[in-house]
């Protein structure tokens, strides 16, 4: 998985459904630090927030 596509992947996917960084980072508990670092690529999301995560942004887990 390449984190730099996901991380892009992931923000324009928040854009597109009209949430902030920080509406996001409040709807699976962590900092809007955090879904930042996800969409530059330097972290990648835990495990256990893949499937809800892609749920929210409307897509598949195989998607994300």
């Amino acid at each position: 998985m390449d984190q730099l596509k996901t991380g892009s992947f992931i923000k324009e996917l928040r854009r597109e459904m009209g949430f902030t960084q920080e509406q996001l980072a409040e709807k699976f508990s962590v900092s809007r630090r955090t879904v930042s670092r996800w969409e530059t690529g330097k972290y990648m999301p835990d495990l256990s927030l893949l499937k809800p995560l892609s749920e929210e942004l409307g897509i598949t887990l195989n998607e994300l």
